[in-house]
């Protein structure tokens, strides 16, 4: 029977089917040290990390008997996929149950940062002074503006669905040109990286990590933004110089920001947490309890798809 490592505790009946077939063992509270990984990782063919947890080198070398890394996260960034592939290791992640709820909280930050929400409700519950006048501390609109997709992927096109209900154009930038009947469904104008940064209103990051999108968004991309601009970022933390975009909001060269992830999570640059023009959240894309069940069991699918064939397999190399 093949053994399966999960590294952070789940809700046992989302794997249920897991139990059911395999030998699991899952940390009952606690998430697993790294110490706890390398000495346990000989004996499992199976390992399931989560979107914090790093895969290196050393853990597949002490894992002899790995042959899958199912991961609980549709990013991958986590995990050496290089390495993985030379050890014969397939990789694989959760693109679809991860679509809807990270475009849903991607909207919301837009929304939320537009309409400065989180300003309005800190000043209001800190009995500070909020200006109730006709025109004093007022946000931006949503409807008739632009949305900048960077990466117009499932997560991109679902965002794009939302803000074309909500009465937004859509541009965007990809590494490949969609195809025209994607194009029409949404209204959606491809254009290049540069000329999205200077014309769009609000600017979402969807793209995937990979080394060529490090730090993708630094100061020269940031200074071409309009002085109205409103970034969102539910990518990656990596993508982002994270520093240069708190000068950019202290300074007012863009409006505003929402972001969900961050370069050195759990850790947010503390010029950041001073900013009444950035919305913060903690990595919760995906954090309702119903949308973690269904990644659950798309992960668990993956494992049983790769040794029985009975599900598809979302494989990353």
């Amino acid at each position: 029977m093949k053994k399966v490592l999960v590294t952070y505790a789940l809700h046992k009946e989302s794997i249920a089917e897991l139990y059911e077939k395999y030998d699991v063992f899952m940390p009952h509270d606690k998430d697993m040290k790294r110490e706890q990984v390398l000495e346990m990782i000989p004996d499992y063919e199976v390992l399931i990390p989560n979107f914090s947890f790093y895969t290196d080198a050393e853990i597949m070398d002490k894992g002899v008997k790995l042959e899958i890394i199912s991961n609980y996260g549709v990013g991958y960034n986590n995990i050496d996929v290089d390495y993985a592939t030379k050890k014969g290791i397939v990789v694989t992640n959760i693109p679809k149950t991860t679509c809807e709820p990270t475009a849903e909280l991607a909207f919301a930050l837009l929304l939320a940062a537009g309409r400065r929400i989180g300003y309005y409700d800190r000043r209001l519950r800190e009995h500070k002074a909020v200006d109730w006048g006709v025109y004093g501390d007022a946000g931006m609109p949503i409807f008739g503006k632009t949305l900048g997709i960077i990466g117009m992927g499932r997560i991109g096109q679902a965002l794009a669905r939302r803000a074309v209900a909500s009465g937004m154009s859509i541009i965007y930038n990809n590494r490949n040109r969609l195809a025209k009947d994607i194009e029409e469904r949404y209204g959606a104008k491809y254009v290049s990286f540069d000329e999205l940064l200077c014309t769009a209103d609000y600017i979402s990051l969807n793209a995937p990590s990979t080394p060529e999108t490090l730090k993708m968004i630094g100061e020269n991309e940031l200074s071409k933004m309009k002085p109205k601009a409103v970034f969102i970022n539910t990518a990656r933390g990596n993508m982002v110089d994270e520093k240069a975009l708190a000068r950019a909001l202290k300074e007012e060269k863009i409006w505003a920001a929402g972001l969900d992830v961050y370069e050195n999570e759990p850790k947010i640059s503390p010029e950041l947490l001073v900013l009444d023009n950035v919305v913060l959240a903690p990595h919760a894309g995906t954090k309702t309890v119903e949308d973690r069940h269904k990644m659950a069991e798309e992960m668990v699918h993956n494992i049983i798809g790769f040794y029985e064939g009975k599900y598809e397999v979302s494989r990353v190399n």
